[in-house]
């Protein structure tokens, strides 16, 4: 794109403030929600408690932060719209950053493409206004404020108008501004947030959060709760680790809790919302196998360290950080995740229970033109119910002559107890001693009580009961079974007659040895053949052949995009999903009683059991309340 005319010698010329503002805003201020980005990270800055915004049209009319921390004096406001003029850092040290902002771009930028008034005051000091116009400044006067800080951004891209053609609907832009408050409302759970939509003159709360009390842990799942939903907070694990001055706290949720995208990733460094490849591509390493790639975790992790141990001066908007080390930060987000879902053991969501119960609920429809009741003015249907004397009398009239009903529960179980003499479809007698009855139903997956359709066991629970689905519960357990036996005696490698010579730039070739240990961990061994090639000179056995070439270059793209490859892993654990597929118990096969409390015994015992190789569930828990609801008992 060189348009210079060669008989033309171009000048360099200095820039006006305006230009230079302009330019700068173009770099920090992409679209509305990035000014709030802005404006709301000073107010945390500042120390405030509570944060409230207004916005209209999107934030293109109006944008308005306003705190209550510390303020700022006449002197500082007009600094405060200088360039580069800060108070977060003395420039002696710009790695040594404890603040979200440090350049000092924010409000001069804003300045230059908008109509900006700044109100503030500190304690001790009058209130005073300044108002920025299309980066013409005003003069400095008092007004009245309480104290904290008023920050009212008009009109925004007034001055360079080509941009407003770049943004979005209203809708749209209110949507990134209501993400864009909501993960910094997760990085500050002890601050509160109020988000108002004061379009067309309407004064509408789309989002507000208290500030949390309590410990780390209690503050940030409360805050949780509140912005992902409760669903995440009852289906996520905590997480706490820490390696060579790296910590990880937060919460992932269970592989059965997953998502179509990547929408519900909200990764924090030193409590900066980020979008960071290392990070990102440690997150795909610990649920690769738990989940399909279609199917994305959801999770909310903060890692901390020492600011000189990363850069967040890499990112024109600080959305992206540079690690010294991220080898070590890698290594402990797989770990930990990876630990803290072996200790989730057999758990799934509760979702799935919800899913299920939902699908059954029937549909309420109310008389011809009358609307329905809302559910908590439903009627509960309290049915008559018959007595037990009376019931084992009926039971016994109609059982065929040879049966002998089973011994009853005691009485101190409800629900299903009740009907201890009774049988109902394809119950398998247990045909040798086993453990007390009531041990069993103890257990996290109880006791099996019978086999529908030759593919679902039902076992019963001290709470409720348990639908498992036999073939997934058991590929899952052979799949564990394959994984254990390869990691204690390795990847089995096949060596090729000839060698697979590959040619590659010298980069790629570089890219490529540097993780070579690690490849041929896994089976494939790989050499430097000269000139920037390679030659491959083992692969994976269980791979059978292999196009090596294809196999190399899909390596070097993963290298490319995440900074590392699991490829390799990926296919052999593929194989082993496959073979555990079809060497498990498969569906239409009748088992006895004792085979599905062996099932259920070694679920209970086996991590990761509480999924498929595919991150579906391999049961249900449905809790006697809910199932007395279904059938309007209460």
């Amino acid at each position: 794109m060189n348009t210079h005319d060669p008989n033309m010698r171009p000048t360099i010329r200095q820039l006006d403030d305006a230009s230079i503002n302009r330019i700068a805003a173009g770099e920090v201020v992409e679209r509305p929600a990035s000014a709030v980005k802005e404006l709301v990270e000073n107010a945390i800055d500042a120390g405030a408690r509570r944060v409230g915004i207004e916005i209209a049209d999107g934030g293109k009319t109006l944008i308005r932060v306003t705190d209550d921390g510390c303020g700022m004096t006449a002197d500082d406001l007009p600094l405060a719209l200088s360039r580069h003029a800060t108070s977060k850092i003395d420039g002696s040290d710009l790695l040594d950053i404890h603040s979200f902002g440090f350049r000092g771009e924010a409000l001069p930028s804003l300045g230059a493409v908008a109509r900006l008034t700044l109100q503030s005051r500190a304690k001790g000091h009058e209130a005073v206004e300044l108002s920025v116009d299309g980066g013409h400044r005003g003069i400095a006067k008092p007004c009245a404020l309480n104290g904290g800080t008023v920050v009212t951004l008009r009109d925004l891209f007034f001055a360079t108008p080509a941009r407003l053609k770049f943004l979005r609907t209203d809708r749209a832009e209110m949507q990134a501004i209501s993400d864009t408050i909501k993960r910094l409302a997760m990085a500050e759970p002890s601050i509160g947030f109020t988000l108002r939509d004061v379009s067309g003159g309407n004064d509408r709360v789309t989002f507000r959060v208290e500030p949390e009390q309590g410990d780390l842990f209690d503050a940030l799942r409360g805050r949780l709760a509140r912005v992902m939903g409760s669903e995440f907070a009852e289906n996520s694990l905590a997480i706490d680790a820490e390696r060579e001055g790296f910590r990880l706290t937060g919460y992932a949720a269970l592989p059965t809790y997953s998502r179509g995208t990547s929408v519900a990733q909200h990764l924090f460094v030193n409590g900066r919302p980020v979008r960071d490849k290392t990070l990102i591509g440690a997150l795909r390493g610990a649920y690769q196998d738990f989940l399909s790639r279609d199917r994305h975790p959801a999770v909310a992790l903060f890692v901390d360290c020492d600011p000189h141990k990363v850069d967040v001066n890499v990112h024109p908007a600080k959305s992206e950080v540079r690690f010294r080390d991220p080898g070590v930060v890698r290594g402990l987000i797989v770990t930990s995740l990876r630990h803290a879902l072996a200790n989730a053991g057999h758990r799934a969501s509760t979702t799935v229970a919800d899913a299920t119960l939902n699908a059954l609920r029937p549909e309420q429809v109310g008389p011809l033109g009358h609307t329905p009741q809302p559910p908590h003015q439903q009627r509960v249907y309290q049915m008559d119910r018959p007595s037990l004397g009376a019931r084992q009398a009926s039971y016994a009239a109609q059982a065929p002559a040879d049966f002998q009903p089973a011994p009853a529960y005691p009485a101190q179980h409800s629900g299903f107890a009740e009907l201890g003499g009774s049988y109902s479809g394809r119950v398998v007698e247990p045909e040798a001693p086993q453990e007390p009855r009531e041990d069993i139903i103890r257990k996290p997956l109880g006791a099996a009580r019978g086999q529908v359709h030759e593919n679902y066991i039902i076992a019963q629970t001290e709470t409720g009961m348990v639908i498992v689905d036999q073939h997934a519960a058991h590929e899952r357990l052979v799949y564990e079974k394959l994984k254990k036996q390869m990691a204690e005696n390795g990847v089995a490698a096949q060596a090729l007659l000839i060698p697979d010579v590959i040619d590659l730039s010298h980069d790629e070739a570089q890219r490529l040895l540097a993780v070579a240990d690690d490849l041929s961990r896994m089976g494939l061994t790989v050499e430097a053949f000269g000139n920037g090639a390679i030659a491959v000179r083992e692969t994976p056995a269980i791979l059978g052949e292999v196009d090596s070439q294809g196999l190399i270059r899909d390596i070097l793209d993963e290298l490319d995009d995440l900074g590392e490859s699991q490829l390799v892993q990926e296919k052999i654990e593929a194989i082993l999903s496959r073979v555990a597929c079809h060497g498990s118990i498969r569906s239409g096969r009748i088992m006895r009683a004792e085979e599905m409390n062996a099932l259920l015994r070694e679920m209970e015992a086996t991590p990761h059991s509480g999924q498929c190789n595919h991150g579906r569930p391999t049961y249900v828990e449905l809790r006697l309340t809910d199932i007395e609801r279904l059938f309007g008992r209460s």
